[in-house]
């Protein structure tokens, strides 16, 4: 009895033995194969999910243009292509010539970016390089961020109630007939609207930068304007015309400030101060009252050619930044 008891305390007293999954090579090559498979199928999924999502925006702009070149088909054969340089837009007498719209949109928005430019490229410098970091820099970043985000209607009372009395008042010092509304103060407005996309992608661009040219050039004694203008400015010029690209199309589209304080006349402006029109405030104000077949089909071959126009530019911006990247 004592031997049988002994041996059982002698079994307790074992350690409990652990089994031990040995994996051989061959497993181990097989489940790297099955994990490879599993990562070559989802980078399979992943492309065709990124190449569906390129393909279907090509098929949204193809639509888009489609679209409005068929329903400008009854223009098109009604007015033909005198329809773009005619001087008069008189629904009345169903007579429709763009060019007045045309103009006022090329005045209006070439002028905005003339003024827009000294301020975004300011703006991107001083946030780039002079003021990178600290509540200042962030609250001037946030305060430029803020003016994209205000909506355009916004915009439009802004200058209806403060600007157009402005620009009487000095329309009226340099002996300009005082309309306060027109051409000069819808640039204005866009000017204001336009600057954070050119300075929110130039002061990217600058703080994108490599910190080795700017200390090679500090180290050979330049200044910081010097820095700027000579290694600063020449390397990012590509990113600075794209944004000032961006901010382009941004002005070409504007539709409810400027059809505000525009002044919405049908003829060619005289000069910069007088009233006129765009192809967005055009077909934003008479859309709705288009009651003839051509009537309608002309305002929607105005928003064709405003199509036409955007792409064109761009498409000639994008040559210039490729000539600027290639030099």
């Amino acid at each position: 009895m004592e031997t049988n008891s002994n041996n059982s305390a002698i079994t307790r007293k074992q350690p409990m033995l652990r089994v031990i999954n040995i994996k051989t090579p061959e497993i181990l090559k097989l489940k790297r194969i099955k994990r490879s498979y599993r990562h070559i199928k989802a980078e399979n999924v992943f492309r065709r999910v990124l190449f569906t999502m390129a393909l279907l925006m090509l098929v949204i702009v193809a639509g888009i243009a489609l679209t409005l070149t068929v329903e400008s088909i009854p223009s098109l054969k009604a007015l033909g292509v005198s329809y773009l340089w005619g001087k008069v837009w008189d629904p009345v007498a169903d007579v429709y010539g763009a060019f007045p719209f045309l103009l006022g949109t090329l005045l209006t928005s070439f002028l905005a970016l003339i003024i827009s430019i000294p301020f975004s490229f300011g703006i991107a410098i001083f946030l780039g390089e002079y003021y990178p970091k600290g509540w200042f820099s962030n609250l001037i970043k946030n305060t430029v961020e803020l003016i994209a985000a205000v909506p355009s209607v916004i915009y439009g009372f802004w200058g209806l109630f403060v600007l157009v009395p402005i620009v009487r008042a000095f329309e009226s010092k340099i002996g300009v007939t005082p309309y306060g509304i027109g051409i000069f103060s819808s640039a204005l407005i866009l000017s204001i609207m336009i600057i954070p996309y050119a300075a929110s992608m130039g002061r990217e661009m600058i703080r994108m930068v490599p910190s080795q040219l700017k200390e090679g050039a500090y180290s050979l004694g330049a200044t910081r304007y010097e820095v700027m203008r000579s290694i600063v400015l020449p390397y990012t010029k590509s990113g600075l015309f794209a944004g000032v690209l961006l901010s382009l199309g941004r002005a070409l589209g504007e539709t409810m400030a400027v059809t505000m304080v525009i002044g919405n006349t049908s003829l060619i402006p005289k000069s910069i101060f007088a009233p006129g029109n765009t192809m967005a405030s055009v077909i934003a104000n008479e859309f709705t009252e288009a009651d003839r077949t051509v009537y309608l089909s002309a305002l929607i071959e105005l928003g064709l050619v405003l199509f036409l126009v955007t792409v064109v530019i761009n498409m000639i911006g994008k040559r210039i930044i490729k000539r600027f990247t290639n030099d």
